[in-house]
């Protein structure tokens, strides 16, 4: 009998230790570091591209939303002032303004978002001087604009501010991933870091936009200042 009882310990004693022996405790490592952010010219040149079938009909425009419903943007065309966008009423196809050059160009639209600096606020809104307000921002190849002439809100903040509702064309939009990459005619965005990247890599200019601030990069890489708002803002 005790001979058996010593054999079932030991075989007992065998399925345990190797259990207790493999197991690990892993505990945080309260000197850890998380990495910053990277740039937004380097996130959006290492950033996987994704294929954009599922965010336009055609290649004439890709748009997306962001996870949150905070930011929509689309890879689109400009002819002039006018911009060729799928939610918004617009003239680009006006008869009008097919003699204007067609322009690639990235822009965003916010619902909450910070205002722009006095050195950003770049037209006079018909020599009023009143009426420049955040919440769009507008990459052509060649720079990013942040702001523009306007009384009310932004399309996203009659969808998804506080008051918002919710519906309508930009509800139907596709999200774009966080850390995702949507390339069209040479200009990029990408989500990332609570806001959105767009820019033109080859270029050297790109803007990076968020609900509390913003930033605009153009050559020659590493002057540009960024912009920061302490406060979004809200309708």
């Amino acid at each position: 009998m005790g001979t058996m009882r010593r054999t079932v310990l030991g075989i007992f004693a065998a399925f345990i230790l190797p259990a207790a022996t493999a197991c690990t405790i892993t505990t945080a490592d309260p000197g850890y570091v998380a990495p910053p952010p990277r740039p937004p010219l380097e996130q959006l040149e290492q950033a996987a591209l994704v294929d954009p079938a599922q965010f336009g009909s055609s290649q004439d425009v890709l748009s997306f939303i962001t996870e949150d419903r905070n930011i929509v943007c689309s890879l689109t065309s400009a002819r002039g002032e006018h911009l060729n966008l799928p939610y918004e009423p617009n003239s680009f196809s006006a008869p009008a303004n097919a003699k204007l050059a067609t322009v690639p160009v990235a822009h965003c639209e916010l619902a909450a978002y910070p205002k722009p600096g006095a050195a950003d606020m770049t037209d006079d809104c018909a020599g009023t001087g009143l009426g420049y307000l955040g919440g769009t921002v507008l990459l052509t190849p060649k720079k990013a604009t942040y702001g523009e002439c306007r009384s009310g809100v932004t399309r996203m903040e009659a969808a998804y501010g506080p008051r918002g509702t919710r519906r309508g064309p930009l509800s139907e939009l596709p999200v774009l991933a966080d850390g995702a990459n949507l390339e069209r005619n040479g200009l990029r965005c990408s989500p990332y870091n609570h806001g959105v990247a767009c820019g033109n890599v080859s270029g050297g200019v790109a803007f990076f936009v968020a609900r509390d601030h913003y930033e605009a990069i153009s050559k020659p890489p590493g002057t540009a200042v960024p912009t920061r708002a302490g406060t979004p803002k809200t309708p």
